[in-house]
């Protein structure tokens, strides 16, 4: 499907924001989707994401959550630096980032607002789990990619979240113990969760 694409600023209450959107070239109305970005910033490869989940007919959106912070994009191989970055962020600021734009595309005329959902890798996996038990109305599904491991021992966390999560991670991740992968799993089977 061709897709048109643009960067544009949006507003929320911490500030100004960059984004990343991609959508079907063709009007109508279309379900969407907020990619979250890695620990790495908003990079090629996320732009590259939402592009390619925009071409199979959604309306992305990928906010720059270091915007804060001058924007800065680190490369794969400066994992200390990606992980600063990403220990700067506060949790509750990133789930109002959150909030906002799934605001911002409830109101636009080329979104299904009742059918949006959030994807994200590593730590952007873990924004995408948060954000399905702090957004649990306008959130209707969640695909995280190697993140959100560490809630294992947050069931409260967990047990707020009502759209059905897709949680993808490496068996052989040396990073994320296998046990909090289990831990999640056992823990969204016994809260009943899809």
């Amino acid at each position: 499907m061709e897709i048109a694409t643009e960067s544009l600023t949006l507003t929320t209450a911490d500030g100004r924001i960059p984004c990343h959107l991609a959508q079907p070239a063709a009007g109508g109305q279309y379900p969407a989707v907020i990619v979250v970005m890695e620990a790495f910033g908003l990079n090629g490869h996320i732009r590259a994401v939402a592009e390619r989940i925009a071409r199979e007919g959604y309306v992305t959106l990928a906010p720059d959550l270091y915007a804060r912070f001058g924007s800065p994009v680190v490369s794969y191989d400066e994992i200390p630096k990606a992980i600063e970055y990403m220990e700067k962020l506060d949790d509750a600021k990133v789930m109002a980032e959150v909030g906002a734009r799934i605001e911002h595309l409830e109101g636009w005329p080329e979104v299904r607002a009742a059918r949006i959902g959030i994807t994200g890798f590593c730590m952007g996996g873990a924004v995408a789990f948060k954000s399905a038990a702090h957004h649990t109305v306008d959130l209707k599904a969640v695909v995280a990619f190697y993140g959100g491991a560490s809630l294992a021992g947050d069931s409260a966390l967990l047990a707020r979240i009502k759209a059905p999560v897709l949680a993808l991670w490496g068996e052989k991740d040396e990073l994320i113990p296998l046990d909090q992968v289990q831990r999640v799993e056992e823990t969204m089977r016994r809260l009943g969760k899809t």
